[in-house]
């Protein structure tokens, strides 16, 4: 009987150790319902990691053509220009909790669609693209929904805490411990990844279904007019309110100059830095793990020092980033830079949602996140082409020559704006920069 006593007392441990975790990842005073839909992100993002090297694989396994290859990454991207700002406008008009339900749902079909296609034989590189631009153009909706809910849940002074959180879910699921699972289960079996996402999906879906709050946005304007206007009048606020402004279009162009750089990132792993496929997952990796400790110190970080100045030291990191890549051949400074480059990304990921949180009326947060959606990917399809004509040109340091260059210009003429922008939500549409000052 001795022996078996601390086991007993071990067992009895469990449950706690796992409220205490629980505790910490989403801290009690975020409330229950936060707690749901932190849990349903955490299943979408699980799903989603195993799924994220499969997918590559699975079109891989399908063609060896390069142009098909890159329609896949299309594919995905392409919804978010083509619908960003219809998924905004419609997450301000329906219940968000109901709509981000659905679009799981309807996710959870198309890959279940598309496991049987694999299990069957049947599967072609056409299915699998059209697979992928169905999921992209449903996580649109899923995006635009989700991301207007948190500011529903969680008191004002506690967005950043649970947005680090969200965002700490998704960078340890998704992009750090599951994708060498998905690449491991497609080996054992095509199918099995894709059926694990779309269970994911699904019990997101229920899992996000046991919010009790009040989830649909209280609209001041006419139920009766049309997408068209709902469109108009959020473009409008954006436009009239000078902080937001701002940091829309300075997402748009700090996206140009990271996606002229990062679209070579493959080929300057190799010919620059030497590095194999191997090497250049390092140097993925070193942006996650930079990831995880930004959004583990974002509590602190935020609690020191004003938003401002997280968001200008973070787009000198940028600039810094850009400067050091261009100049360097060692791969382990590229690494060392990377970790730094992904504390800063998340933590400015993080501090910017925050910002558009507080300043954004909660009737109009989806189609003013939707803007800010096309904007990061607008910019990052206006800036690849632009760093893959360059580094054809002048080499393959050029892109990052030209990032380094365009982000210092950047910061240089943004500086004084940063404090408008972190008091966004102060100022009401229509007050000009003065005023805003």
């Amino acid at each position: 009987m001795l022996p078996g006593r601390p086991r007993v007392a071990i067992l009895r441990r469990v449950p706690r150790l796992i409220s205490r975790a629980l505790d910490v990842l989403a801290p009690p005073r975020l409330g229950r319902d936060f707690r749901w839909l932190f849990a349903a992100s955490m299943a979408n993002s699980v799903g989603d990691g195993i799924a994220l090297a499969a997918g590559p694989l699975l079109v891989a396994a399908q063609t060896r053509d390069p142009f098909l290859v890159s329609l896949a990454l299309l594919s995905e991207r392409l919804p978010f220009v083509l619908f960003g700002l219809i998924g905004g406008a419609i997450a301000d008009r329906v219940d968000r909790k109901r709509m981000v339900v659905f679009v799981n749902l309807g996710r959870a079909v198309v890959l279940t669609v598309l496991v049987f296609t694999i299990v069957a034989g049947s599967v072609s590189i056409a299915a699998v693209l059209a697979a992928l631009f169905l999921l992209g153009t449903a996580e649109v909706f899923a995006d635009s929904a989700s991301s207007t809910l948190i500011p529903s849940l969680v008191p004002r002074a506690d967005l950043g805490i649970a947005n680090a959180r969200m965002m700490g879910g998704f960078l340890l699921t998704n992009d750090l411990l599951l994708p060498p699972v998905g690449a491991f289960l497609f080996v054992i079996g095509p199918a099995i990844p894709f059926a694990a996402n779309a269970a994911g999906f699904a019990l997101g879906a229920v899992l996000i279904s046991r919010i009790v709050g009040s989830t649909r946005p209280q609209r001041t304007t006419e139920e009766s007019r049309g997408i068209g206007a709902d469109l108009v009048e959020g473009i409008r606020w954006l436009m009239g309110h000078p902080p937001m402004r701002t940091l829309s279009l300075t997402i748009l162009a700090f996206n140009v100059t990271y996606g002229a750089a990062w679209g070579v990132l493959v080929l300057y792993a190799g010919d620059r830095l030497g590095m194999n496929e191997v090497g250049f997952g390092l140097l993925t990796t070193a942006i996650a793990v930079g990831g995880a400790i930004g959004i583990t110190s974002y509590g602190a970080l935020e609690r020191r020092f004003a938003l401002a100045d997280i968001m200008r030291v973070g787009l000198c990191i940028e600039t810094v980033t850009h400067l050091v890549l261009a100049l360097t051949t060692s791969p382990i400074v590229a690494l060392g830079t990377l970790v730094v480059f992904g504390a800063h990304a998340y933590v400015w990921g993080t501090t910017s949602t925050v910002v558009r949180q507080r300043a954004v009326p909660n009737e109009l947060l989806g189609r003013v996140g939707g803007v800010y959606r096309v904007a990061i990917i607008g910019g990052i399809v206006i800036g690849t082409p632009i760093g893959g004509a360059l580094a054809s040109a002048f080499g393959i340091t050029a892109p990052f020559w030209f990032a380094f260059a365009g982000s210092a210009l950047l910061v240089t003429v943004l500086w004084r704006e940063f404090a408008r922008i972190e008091h966004a939500g102060a100022i009401a549409p229509g007050e000009g920069s003065a005023a805003a000052g």
